[in-house]
């Protein structure tokens, strides 16, 4: 049965600042391709059969006593330190809210789901690469700990399209995505640029309650630097989770950070095949404003732009204070995130991590190890010195500037040596979701409409997500 409460479509409240509602595109056909089974029990959608499915996910008829039509949000943000005042959902909406079972607000948003708006002369579809790019890098972003939005359901269209970036025509795909929110930084920005005061009031105060109720204060000003305070520490976990994990964003413009701190609106994503901060991963960052290197500081800099949203409504030296916490939540974030991907315990003290963890990676950068086998190597620390004789890469632990590496690791207790006996470590690799492996597993859908590669890695995915679960 569909889980329904009144309360489960909170932002109506805000619909009229902040959203337009729309129509769904109308698609010649539909083919469901995935279908999230784990996170779709988890918020009461489970009991769906697939007929009922793509009336939901790719027609968009309302779910029971939720939205009772999409709605496309209206948002501003800086795209590459550019203030851009026309962006909005311009092939997206909001097309409903639910809750999980512990009550927590989930949004499911789409992408693909046609023209509105904001698609600026734009044809408002999304290709089906770009839809399996997007489930893969957000299952193995989960997989690896790291706070993301979930791919929910693809569906594929029956339209052909006609891209630059790929070949064409291309085939369409209309993606939903579950996030615990698509309240954008660039939200409030709007707000602020048209002098809409109350709006954004009204926004500080949906944030605080859905999200935020840590924020909660009797007073606007106060709640308003409180609120930032908690998506500054909550951003800066993110982005130390995403720098322990090599992941790079692409495009950390303002409108795709979300108030929740998760991994949202990827796009040219990649995962590092080595350590180099100078990766990026948009061919059109001709600068590297959003280098793997870069990200820790254009995570501040984005928060900078957000309390500058808020000014109408907090004084600059409290917002100023919001902010403070972003340098430590960081570090913590990062040194935590590393020592749960490497199975090792912390010392307790974290300036004695970081310098545990500047030896590690800094010897992966100077050596060229591979980033995804290191990590399978080393997991466990000591307790993994028999694998590492058998790893690919095993001449690299045999050289002398792995020596201090050795010893640092064997000063650290494993958190979860039984799991070094699981199948996912007696293979020779880890699962990896490099950009070739993401061509691979397209090529076979392109040429002969083959999915098993896909569901396989899909499977080597979740297998994964088990063992390295904290």
């Amino acid at each position: 049965m569909l889980r329904k409460s009144p309360s489960t479509a909170p932002f109506l409240a805000l619909a009229d600042h902040f959203a337009d509602a729309v129509e769904p595109a109308h698609f010649p056909s539909e083919v469901l391709r995935f279908r999230n089974l784990r996170w779709s029990n988890a918020v009461g959608l489970g009991d769906l059969d697939d007929t009922q499915w793509l009336s939901h996910f790719s027609r968009f008829d309302p779910l029971p006593g939720n939205l009772p039509q999409p709605l496309a949000m209206r948002y501003h943000g800086h795209q590459f330190g550019t203030y851009n005042p026309q962006l909005g959902d311009g092939r997206g909406f909001l097309y409903a809210q639910v809750r999980d079972r512990s009550g927590r607000l989930l949004d499911l948003g789409t992408k693909g789901s046609g023209q509105t708006p904001w698609s600026r002369q734009g044809d408002g579809r999304l290709t089906l690469k770009g839809g399996v790019r997007e489930i893969l890098a957000a299952t193995y972003l989960e997989t690896l700990g790291v706070r993301t939005s979930k791919a929910f359901s693809l569906v594929e269209t029956g339209e052909q399209l006609h891209r630059n970036d790929e070949p064409s025509p291309t085939r369409g795909a209309v993606l939903v995505r579950l996030s615990e929110s698509h309240i954008r930084f660039g939200t409030f920005q709007r707000a602020a640029y048209l002098d809409e005061t109350e709006g954004l009031a009204r926004l500080v105060d949906y944030c605080v309650a859905e999200f935020h109720p840590g924020a909660d204060a009797p007073d606007m000003a106060t709640k308003a630097v409180n609120l930032l305070g908690h998506i500054t520490r909550a951003t800066a976990s993110m982005i130390g989770q995403w720098m322990a994990a090599g992941f790079v964003h692409g495009v950390m413009n303002t409108d795709n950070f979300n108030v929740t701190g998760e991994t949202f609106d990827f796009g040219p994503w990649r995962f590092l095949p080595v350590s180099d901060p100078n990766f990026t991963a948009a061919y059109f960052d001709e600068h590297g404003l959003y280098s793997f290197g870069r990200q820790p500081t254009q995570g501040a800099w984005a928060l900078q732009q957000l309390a500058s949203a808020l000014l109408p409504l907090a004084d600059a030296d409290d917002l100023a204070r919001g902010l403070a916490p972003y340098e430590a939540a960081y570090q913590k974030s990062f040194a935590a995130h590393t020592h749960l991907l490497l199975g090792l315990d912390s010392s307790g003290d974290l300036r004695t991590d970081l310098t545990f963890l500047q030896g590690i990676y800094g010897w992966m950068t100077t050596s060229g190890a591979s980033w995804p086998q290191t990590f399978f190597d080393l997991y466990g620390g000591a307790a993994s010195e028999a694998r590492m004789k058998t790893s690919p890469q095993a001449a690299l632990y045999e050289t002398a500037d792995f020596t201090p590496v050795r010893d640092a690791l064997a000063a650290r207790a494993p958190t979860h040596p039984e799991r070094l006996s699981l199948p996912y470590f007696q293979a020779a690799s880890p699962v990896v979701l490099l950009i070739e492996d993401v061509e691979s597993l397209w090529a076979p859908i392109a040429e002969r409409d083959d999915w098993s590669a896909f569901d396989a890695k899909l499977a080597h995915l979740e297998a994964a997500r088990t063992v390295l679960a904290p």
